[in-house]
């Protein structure tokens, strides 16, 4: 029998914490829970959790804050649970670190199914970076740099596939906008979506059945975009 996944939630308010007990048993997840942010950090640091829950709205610090302390000596996933429905508070989230987000109120699955994902994202990451990801009939051959359909080969530009292999390398995760133009044409062009938007548009014509709605890249509205697998 598997072991419980250890998941750290921190969190004030104390009905989202029975929700999620009651919710789900100890036998898949071994519950963790801290009411402030100090007692949080400290949780993690002891407990060593595989993944962390964190409302960004806490009574002794922001969670943001949290966070990016975090980030200064862990790579544990960190799916943030919010309030703020804003886009902008996604993105700053996601570029302090946040693995993943989940708006409230929130649906139960949809949350364990992001837990179940980003446990098996760490694992992958701690045995080996993948050297070729398969989406359906798309394969990107990170170590070879090509891409192909089934058995035909995609052509695309060099920027084209610099920013699919930022996607695919990190398959499940949201990228954020600013985090893709920094990471392709640099710092200083943070600010410059419609770039990102036009790139995305050709490598999608390219790499989509449909492009209209695509099956391998999902736009997260306002945020940045997730490549998905499975």
């Amino acid at each position: 029998m598997a072991e419980p996944i250890r998941v750290v939630v921190i969190e004030d308010e104390a009905p989202i914490r029975r929700f999620l007990r009651a919710g789900v048993g100890p036998d898949e997840v071994a519950w963790i829970e801290a009411a402030t942010g100090e007692e949080g950090v400290r949780l993690v640091a002891q407990r060593q959790p595989d993944v962390v829950l964190l409302d960004l709205g806490l009574p002794d610090q922001d969670g943001l804050d949290v966070l990016r302390g975090l980030r200064e000596w862990t790579d544990v996933p960190v799916i943030v649970l919010t309030a703020r429905g804003q886009e902008s508070d996604k993105v700053l989230a996601l570029d302090a670190g946040a693995d993943d987000y989940v708006t409230k109120p929130f649906s139960l699955a949809e949350l364990m199914a992001r837990v179940r994902a980003a446990v098996r994202r760490a694992h992958v990451a701690t045995v080996e970076p993948p050297s070729v990801v398969q989406a359906g009939d798309l394969r990107v051959d990170l170590a070879l740099r090509r891409v192909f359909q089934g058995e035909r080969e995609i052509r695309l530009t060099p920027t084209e596939y610099r920013l699919l292999a930022l996607l695919a390398g990190q398959a499940g995760r949201v990228l954020t906008h600013r985090h893709l133009l920094r990471e392709i044409w640099g710092p200083e062009y943070e600010d410059a979506t419609h770039t990102l938007r036009v790139h995305m548009a050709s490598l999608r014509q390219k790499i989509e059945p449909d492009p209209v709605q695509p099956r391998y890249v999902r736009t997260e509205t306002g945020v940045g975009y997730r490549f998905l697998v499975g």
